[in-house]
Protein backbone atom coordinates (compact mmCIF):
# COMPACT_ATOMS: atom_id res chain seq x y z
CA UNK A 1 0.00 0.00 0.00
CA UNK A 2 2.89 2.33 0.66
CA UNK A 3 4.15 1.90 -2.86
CA UNK A 4 0.70 2.64 -4.19
CA UNK A 5 0.56 5.84 -2.14
CA UNK A 6 4.01 6.77 -3.36
CA UNK A 7 2.99 6.12 -6.97
CA UNK A 8 -0.20 8.10 -6.46
CA UNK A 9 1.81 10.95 -4.95
CA UNK A 10 4.19 10.92 -7.92
CA UNK A 11 1.26 10.94 -10.35
CA UNK A 12 -0.33 13.83 -8.48
CA UNK A 13 2.99 15.68 -8.66
CA UNK A 14 3.18 15.02 -12.40
CA UNK A 15 -0.40 16.24 -12.84
CA UNK A 16 0.37 19.39 -10.87
CA UNK A 17 3.45 20.04 -13.06
CA UNK A 18 1.44 19.46 -16.24
CA UNK A 19 -1.33 21.73 -14.95
CA UNK A 20 1.22 24.48 -14.19
CA UNK A 21 2.74 24.19 -17.67
CA UNK A 22 -0.71 24.36 -19.25
CA UNK A 23 -1.60 27.33 -17.06
CA UNK A 24 1.64 29.13 -18.05
CA UNK A 25 1.03 28.34 -21.73
CA UNK A 26 -2.56 29.64 -21.41
CA UNK A 27 -1.33 32.85 -19.76
CA UNK A 28 1.27 33.29 -22.51
CA UNK A 29 -1.39 32.77 -25.19
CA UNK A 30 -3.72 35.20 -23.42
CA UNK A 31 -0.93 37.80 -23.32
CA UNK A 32 -0.19 37.18 -27.00
CA UNK A 33 -3.90 37.45 -27.81
CA UNK A 34 -4.11 40.73 -25.88
CA UNK A 35 -1.14 42.06 -27.89
CA UNK A 36 -2.72 41.01 -31.18
CA UNK A 37 -6.03 42.62 -30.15
CA UNK A 38 -4.23 45.86 -29.28
CA UNK A 39 -2.39 45.77 -32.60
CA UNK A 40 -5.67 45.09 -34.39
CA UNK A 41 -7.35 48.02 -32.66
CA UNK A 42 -4.41 50.29 -33.53
CA UNK A 43 -4.65 49.15 -37.14
CA UNK A 44 -8.40 49.88 -37.18
CA UNK A 45 -7.77 53.37 -35.77
CA UNK A 46 -5.08 53.99 -38.38
CA UNK A 47 -7.41 52.74 -41.11
CA UNK A 48 -10.15 55.10 -39.92
CA UNK A 49 -7.68 58.00 -39.95
CA UNK A 50 -6.49 57.09 -43.44
CA UNK A 51 -10.10 56.92 -44.65
CA UNK A 52 -10.72 60.40 -43.24
CA UNK A 53 -7.58 61.68 -44.99
CA UNK A 54 -8.67 59.97 -48.22
CA UNK A 55 -12.10 61.56 -47.99
CA UNK A 56 -10.54 64.96 -47.33
CA UNK A 57 -8.22 64.54 -50.32
CA UNK A 58 -11.13 63.48 -52.52
CA UNK A 59 -13.11 66.53 -51.41
CA UNK A 60 -10.09 68.74 -52.16
CA UNK A 61 -9.67 67.05 -55.55
CA UNK A 62 -13.34 67.61 -56.35
CA UNK A 63 -13.11 71.27 -55.30
CA UNK A 64 -10.02 71.77 -57.45
CA UNK A 65 -11.70 70.02 -60.36
CA UNK A 66 -14.68 72.34 -60.02
CA UNK A 67 -12.33 75.34 -59.98
CA UNK A 68 -10.57 74.03 -63.09
CA UNK A 69 -13.92 73.55 -64.83
CA UNK A 70 -14.96 77.08 -63.86
CA UNK A 71 -11.64 78.48 -65.08
CA UNK A 72 -12.06 76.55 -68.35
CA UNK A 73 -15.51 78.06 -68.85
CA UNK A 74 -14.14 81.54 -68.15
CA UNK A 75 -11.20 80.95 -70.47
CA UNK A 76 -13.51 79.78 -73.24
CA UNK A 77 -15.66 82.88 -72.73
CA UNK A 78 -12.56 85.07 -73.00
CA UNK A 79 -11.36 83.21 -76.08
CA UNK A 80 -14.74 83.68 -77.75
CA UNK A 81 -14.45 87.44 -77.22
CA UNK A 82 -11.02 87.60 -78.88
CA UNK A 83 -10.94 88.62 -82.56
CA UNK A 84 -10.78 85.82 -85.11
CA UNK A 85 -8.07 85.42 -87.75
CA UNK A 86 -7.94 88.52 -89.95
CA UNK A 87 -7.31 87.02 -93.37
CA UNK A 88 -5.92 83.91 -94.98
CA UNK A 89 -2.74 85.67 -96.11
CA UNK A 90 -1.92 87.00 -92.63
CA UNK A 91 -0.55 84.56 -90.06
CA UNK A 92 -2.74 84.01 -87.03
CA UNK A 93 -0.45 84.03 -84.04
CA UNK A 94 -0.20 85.56 -80.62
CA UNK A 95 2.36 88.14 -81.70
CA UNK A 96 -0.26 89.68 -83.99
CA UNK A 97 -2.66 89.91 -81.06
CA UNK A 98 0.04 91.46 -78.90
CA UNK A 99 0.91 94.05 -81.53
CA UNK A 100 -2.79 94.85 -81.97
CA UNK A 101 -3.16 95.32 -78.21
CA UNK A 102 0.03 97.40 -78.14
CA UNK A 103 -1.23 99.60 -80.97
CA UNK A 104 -4.64 100.06 -79.37
CA UNK A 105 -3.04 101.00 -76.06
CA UNK A 106 -0.88 103.64 -77.73
CA UNK A 107 -3.75 104.95 -79.81
CA UNK A 108 -2.10 104.46 -83.18
CA UNK A 109 -5.18 102.69 -84.48
CA UNK A 110 -3.15 100.82 -87.09
CA UNK A 111 -5.53 97.89 -87.02
CA UNK A 112 -8.45 100.16 -87.77
CA UNK A 113 -6.41 101.85 -90.52
CA UNK A 114 -5.57 98.47 -92.07
CA UNK A 115 -9.23 97.48 -92.00
CA UNK A 116 -10.26 100.76 -93.65
CA UNK A 117 -7.56 100.35 -96.32
CA UNK A 118 -8.72 96.80 -97.05
CA UNK A 119 -12.35 97.99 -97.31
CA UNK A 120 -11.40 100.83 -99.65
CA UNK A 121 -9.34 98.46 -101.83
CA UNK A 122 -12.32 96.14 -102.15
CA UNK A 123 -14.52 99.10 -103.06
CA UNK A 124 -12.01 100.28 -105.68
CA UNK A 125 -11.80 96.86 -107.23
CA UNK A 126 -15.57 96.76 -107.37
CA UNK A 127 -15.71 100.17 -109.11
CA UNK A 128 -13.12 99.14 -111.70
CA UNK A 129 -15.05 96.04 -112.60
Amino acid sequence: MLTELETLSQNIGKLIAISQRHNEARQALEAQLAGVRAESEATRAELAQMREERDALQAERDALSAKIDDAQVRLNAILEKLPRARAHSEPDNQLDLLSAEHDSEHGSGSHAQHAEQADSEVTRHGENA
